[in-house]
Order: C-alpha cells, then sequence, then structure tokens
C-alpha cells in the first residue's frame, strides 16, 4: 500500500495519493484542480489513477475530479447525500473499495457539510481489521474541527450541521482505534477552522487529549463552541463550492487565456473600461512604481484567498508579473475559480519605460519614523488592517482597526483630508490595502514597512484588548 500526501502551503490544502501496487490502482483524494503531480507520481509507482474521493464540495478551491476523469477516466466518488452535475459513485456509510492490499472504507460524517464523508484506509497486509489511516477531509482537522457555518447561503444552519457534526465525532471518527492516523483536507491557514495545527498528520489518541473540540461536552455546548468566533469566509466560498458540484471548463483550457500578452494601449483602454489590472509582484517592487488603478496581491503571500476576497468575479482581470511568472499567477487563481483572466501586459513593468506618467509609487516608512509622525502636532491616522482577533491581542495605541477584507465596503470611514499610516502584520496585506486606497484616490497614505512585527522590533510600545 502506498499513501503519499500533498500539501498546498498558499491554501494549506492536503490531497492524497492511495495505491494498492497488487492491482496498479492509484485513488486521489480532493485533488487539487492542477493534476500534473498527481499524474506523475502514478507514473512512477506504475499505478492507473482509476478512482477520485472528495470528501466534500470544498468551498475554498475548486478540485480537480473532472481534470482527473477527463484525463485518466476515473470514478468520481462523493458521498451518497451529494447531487451534481457530473455522473458519480454515491458512496453510503459502510460502503467499500477493495483491492488485494487495500480496503476503502466510507464513513458518512456530515457537519462541515451535509454530503462530507471521511475514509478509512486498511492496509490488508498489516492489519485487515484495524484501520491504518482515517482521511477526515473538513470533518476532523488537527487541533480542531470543521466549521458548521459555510453552507448558511444554500439553506443549512449553522446549528442544524453543527449538531450533525458532533454526532460524526461522537459516533463515527471518536470510535476509532487512538493509533490510527488522522489525516485531514486542511492545516493552518485555511479558513476552514478557527484553530488549525501546522501539523498536518496525527493519531486520533492525540487528537483525542489535545483537540479542544473533542473534549467532553454536551451536545449543545459544542454547537456554541464550533460555531462562535469562526473567521469571515471569503466571497469567493460559495461560488467554489456550487462550481465544484457542476461540470466546467479545464483549468489547462482556462490557462490558455492567462497566457495572451496584452500590449500596454490595451490594457490602459481595458482598464478604463473597468477591468481589474492585478500586479502580482511583491510588495516592495510594487511600492517602487507600479501602474496607477492597479491592484496589488504578492504571488508570496497567500496570494489566491486575497484574490478571492477582494477581486470582483464580474470584471475581467488582467495580471502584471516579472516576466515568466505569468503563469504561475493564472494557475492560482483557477485553483480558486478564477478563470476571467484575460492575458497580461507583455513586457511586465518594463512596458512602462517610457511612460512614467502612468507609474505611481507607494510610500513605505520605517516602523520608528510612524512613531514620529504619531507624535507630531498633526498625526495620520494609523490605519490597521488586521484581523479583529489580531487587533484584539495587540495594537498601537490610538490605531483604528478596519479589517482588510472589509476594507472597501467600510471605504467612507477612511478620512481624506488626513494622512493615513497603514499596516498588518508583516506588510503584505498592508500593501494589498494601499492599492485599493490608492484605486479610491486616498493617495496622501505611507505604509509602515514590516507591519507591526518592525513596530515590535524597534521596541514601541503596543496594547491589548484581550
Amino acid at each position: 500500500m502506498i499513501l503519499k500526501q500533498y500539501y498546498l502551503g498558499c491554501l494549506a490544502h492536503a490531497s492524497y495519493l492511495i495505491g494498492d501496487e497488487a492491482s496498479s490502482t492509484a485513488i486521489i483524494v480532493d485533488p487539487q484542480r492542477d493534476i500534473q503531480q498527481y499524474l506523475a507520481d502514478a507514473e512512477k509507482f506504475r499505478l492507473q489513477i482509476r478512482h477520485v474521493f472528495l470528501t466534500h464540495f470544498h468551498a475554498d478551491f475548486v478540485a480537480g475530479h473532472l481534470e482527473l476523469r477527463a484525463r485518466c477516466g476515473a470514478t468520481i466518488h462523493l458521498g451518497s447525500r451529494a447531487q451534481a452535475e457530473y455522473a458519480f459513485a454515491a458512496m453510503k456509510d459502510g460502503d467499500t473499495l477493495e483491492f488485494p492490499g487495500l480496503r476503502l472504507q466510507v464513513l458518512e460524517t456530515p457537519g462541515h457539510t451535509i454530503e462530507s464523508i471521511s475514509i478509512l484506509v486498511f492496509d490488508l497486509r498489516k492489519d485487515p481489521a484495524q484501520p491504518y489511516a482515517v482521511l477526515t477531509g473538513d470533518t476532523l482537522f488537527i487541533g480542531d474541527v470543521g466549521r458548521p457555518d459555510l453552507r448558511a447561503s444554500l439553506g443549512w444552519s449553522a446549528n442544524d450541521l453543527g449538531s450533525h457534526l458532533y454526532d460524526s465525532l461522537h459516533n463515527k471518527l471518536l470510535r476509532l482505534p487512538d493509533e490510527t492516523l488522522v489525516y485531514p483536507a486542511h492545516g493552518s491557514g485555511s479558513l476552514c477552522g478557527k484553530n488549525l495545527s501546522s501539523d498536518t498528520v496525527s493519531t486520533l489518541g492525540v487528537q483525542r487529549l489535545m483537540n479542544y473540540a473533542l473534549q467532553p461536552m454536551t451536545k449543545e455546548e459544542f454547537i456554541r463552541l464550533v460555531t462562535a468566533d469562526q473567521p469571515d469566509a471569503p466571497p469567493y466560498f460559495t461560488y467554489d463550492a456550487i462550481l465544484n458540484t457542476r461540470e466546467h471548463t479545464s483549468l489547462d483550457r482556462n490557462l490558455e487565456q492567462v497566457l495572451h500578452p496584452i500590449e500596454l494601449d490595451e490594457v490602459l483602454r481595458m482598464g478604463d473600461a473597468g477591468a481589474q489590472i492585478l500586479d502580482v509582484r511583491d510588495a516592495a517592487e510594487y511600492a517602487k512604481g507600479h501602474i496607477a488603478g492597479s491592484i496589488n496581491i504578492g504571488l508570496g503571500g497567500q496570494y489566491a484567498t486575497w484574490a478571492g476576497t477582494v477581486l470582483d468575479r464580474a470584471k475581467p482581470i488582467v495580471i502584471i508579473a516579472e516576466p515568466g511568472r505569468e503563469k504561475e499567477a493564472g494557475l492560482r487563481l483557477g485553483r480558486i475559480g478564477f478563470d476571467h483572466v484575460t492575458g497580461y501586459m507583455q513586457g511586465g513593468m518594463e512596458a512602462l519605460a517610457g511612460r512614467p506618467d502612468l507609474v505611481w509609487p507607494t510610500e513605505r516608512i520605517s516602523a520608528p519614523m510612524v512613531a514620529e509622525e504619531l507624535a507630531s502636532a498633526g498625526p495620520p491616522l494609523l490605519l490597521d488592517i488586521r484581523n479583529p482577533r489580531e487587533w484584539a491581542t495587540k495594537h498601537v495605541d490610538g490605531s483604528v482597526n478596519v479589517p482588510l477584507n472589509h476594507l472597501q465596503e467600510r471605504i467612507a470611514e477612511i478620512p481624506r483630508d488626513r494622512r493615513i499610516a497603514v499596516h498588518c502584520a508583516g506588510g503584505y496585506r498592508s500593501s494589498i490595502a494601499a492599492s485599493i486606497l490608492q484605486q479610491y484616490g486616498i493617495t496622501n497614505l505611507a505604509e509602515m514597512a514590516g507591519g507591526l512585527a518592525a513596530w515590535e522590533a524597534a521596541k514601541l510600545p503596543v496594547i491589548s484588548e484581550a
């Protein structure tokens, strides 16, 4: 038996290849949309990909089940309560796939979503009676459980799904042996829970002891606990969950659009017509000079998640990237179903070499310089765009908290008659915020380089609301 985990850091997403060498069969669980790594490993292990499972309809990315069906003829498997446009094998509680050295057994574990399943993996040559591992999808994470509030727009209340989640955990997963390995679909950084560990595998015994949501409590207490203080879900989550139920074009087809070069004059025309000019360079490079009206979401951070949060799905996207990184930028947008990229600016920022009138800088100043300005007679407004939990933990006295994911809807709260100094934790999100502020004509601003980390490194004071 082969069990390999693939971890995609920018989306905090884990997918799996399970292989049975005796029958040359591979099964892929919760694949990302770009499937080349699974194809390469199947060839390396001399396996054929014959089955693909989705543990549920993921909201934070578009899965690669249709790509694997098209490329390999793989059968798609979903939980028995799933509804989808494409043909699939509906797997109910206890259903199995059996191979000479491997058995997969489905547990229906609704809660995060109503169609959620977990998959028991039995290594028949080691122990045909006890599971070697369980792939828990978004039902059970390392350190957390799946949030039950993401399907409100699809007719499921958080309380109803929370009740199902409690039953799934206590009646299904917690009855497994302590030594069973737990392999979830997400890790730290995912917005599918609030307390996910950076570990990507654990055992059920460790989770029974350490996971806050698995401690003894009533169902009512559990529901209150797991529905409280969940992070805001990006607006694309519902779109992706629905897209995963539908037939849609392949990622390869959409990447053909991404690799279409567009001359500067056409980029400007498209921008005037409402297209989104997405500059994916590093924040420091963006600050040195960028095309007026562009938005900066750097490839070096949680690029796809923030793109899905602040970009408009109804407006076309034109990418500005360092030459050679255009495909990466489009591919990572494609992973979340943002297929409305029309191309990239030919030559990147070099295309603007003769047009300094179109290039804007963003002023970046050090934390001590910000402190000096705050102590002056006409201090700037210090705008902290971290999330409310981060702000409550520690912040600069006198700062105003407007989380980045709400900045556009709350833009009227930002004064236009006062200098703005914007910061986040380390400098990634503040560059996004600065580009949004500039789009709205707020140009008397500076970005605090290095964020709150640089402020604390300079031994400047912070306070706590926690």
